[in-house]
C-alpha cells in the first residue's frame, strides 16, 4: 500500500481538514510548511476571496496545498472553473456530487478527493473519478454521518479501490496508529489543530476548546437530517430544545444562522456555534501546527512499533 506522503508528495500522511471560516490561506500554508496537506475551505466563498486565498498560501509556502470545495455553496461553478485554472494540486469535496465538474478538474491535473460517509456514496465517486476517499466519521466535528470512523474506515478499504484517508476521532499517535490498522493510507485532522498557535478562531474558541471534557460535545439538527456536532453551550441547548417541540428545518437554520462566524471572529462561547469533534477532550495547551502535526507522527509510528513487539505476547 502507497502512504498518503508518497501519494501528494508531502512530508507526513496527514491532510488538514476543511473547516469554513477557519482554513484560511495562510493557516493553510502553515500546515503545508509543517509537512501536513493544508487545504483552504471555500465554506461560503466567491471566486474572487478564494482566489485571493490561494494567492496568499502560494507566497507563503511552496509545499503542495489543497482546497475544499463545498459543493452546495452557489459559486460552486465559478469556483471549479477557478480551481482548474489555477491547477491547484489538490481538491477535496464535501455536501454535493462533485461528478459533473470532474473531467475539467482531471484536464488540469488536479487530484480530486471527496469526503463520504457513506460506501454507496463512495462507490459512486470512485466511479465518477475520484483518485481517494475520506472516510469520516460521526467523532468529527461539524457536519457529521451515522457511522464510527472504527466502522466505516475498514468498510471502506474493502469498498473501493483507491486509497482511503480516515478521518474523525484522531488527534493523537494511538488514533492515527489505529487508521493504519484499519487499512487507511493517511488521516485528515481538524479538531486538535483548532488550538494551534497559527489556527485564526477567536482566543475565546480555543480556551473553551482547552476547558472541554470527553462529553463535552453535542449533535444538533439530527430531526431535519442537518447533523453538526458542535461543543455543548447555551445555543446548543436551545437549538435542542426547539427540535425536540418540533421545530422545522427552515426555522432551525434561521436560529442558528451566523452562529459560526459568531464563534469563530467574535469569540461568543454562549451563542456561537463552536464545532469541534469528539476528541476536544485530549487538547490541552495551544501550540505551533508544526509541534502538533510531527507528534501527532511521530507517536504513530512509536505507538506501531510497540504494538509490533507486543504482540507475540497476546
Amino acid at each position: 500500500m502507497k502512504y498518503l506522503n508518497e501519494i501528494l508528495g508531502i512530508k507526513y500522511p496527514i491532510i488538514q481538514g476543511g473547516m469554513a471560516n477557519i482554513a484560511t490561506g495562510e493557516f493553510a500554508a502553515a500546515c503545508s510548511n509543517a509537512g501536513a496537506l493544508g487545504i483552504i475551505a471555500s465554506g461560503a466563498m466567491d471566486a474572487e476571496s478564494m482566489e485571493r486565498e490561494i494567492r496568499i498560501c502560494r507566497s507563503l509556502t511552496d509545499k503542495p496545498f489543497g482546497v475544499n470545495l463545498m459543493l452546495m455553496n452557489e459559486h460552486t461553478p465559478e469556483l471549479a472553473q477557478l480551481v482548474a485554472r489555477e491547477k491547484v494540486p489538490v481538491l477535496t469535496t464535501g455536501a454535493g456530487n462533485p461528478g459533473k465538474y470532474m473531467d475539467l478538474w482531471k484536464e488540469a491535473g488536479i487530484k480530486v478527493i471527496p469526503v463520504s460517509s457513506s460506501v454507496t456514496l463512495a462507490r459512486r465517486l470512485v466511479r465518477e473519478g475520484a483518485d481517494a476517499i475520506i472516510a469520516e466519521g460521526c467523532e468529527s466535528g461539524g457536519h457529521v454521518g451515522d457511522m464510527t470512523t472504527m466502522a466505516l474506515t475498514p468498510q471502506m478499504v474493502d469498498g473501493v479501490d483507491v486509497p482511503v484517508i480516515a478521518a474523525g476521532g484522531i488527534a493523537g499517535g494511538r488514533q492515527m496508529a489505529a487508521a493504519f490498522a484499519l487499512g487507511a493510507c493517511g488521516v485528515q485532522v481538524g479538531t486538535c489543530l483548532l488550538v494551534s498557535k497559527e489556527c485564526p478562531i477567536h482566543e475565546n474558541y480555543k480556551q473553551a476548546l482547552l476547558k472541554a471534557k470527553d462529553n463535552s460535545t453535542v449533535v444538533t439538527g439530527r430531526s431535519v437530517q442537518a447533523p453538526v456536532r458542535i461543543l455543548k453551550n447555551r445555543m446548543s441547548r436551545e437549538y435542542i430544545k426547539q427540535e425536540m417541540a418540533g421545530a422545522d428545518k427552515e426555522t432551525l437554520e434561521r436560529f442558528t444562522l451566523g452562529s459560526l462566524r459568531k464563534a469563530v471572529f467574535e469569540g461568543d462561547v454562549h451563542e456561537g456555534s463552536l464545532m469541534a469533534g469528539q476528541v476536544c477532550g485530549q487538547l490541552k495547551e495551544i501550540r505551533p501546527a508544526a509541534d502538533i502535526i510531527k507528534d501527532l507522527y511521530e507517536d504513530a509510528l512509536a505507538r506501531m512499533k510497540s504494538m509490533g513487539s507486543e504482540a507475540g505476547r497476546i
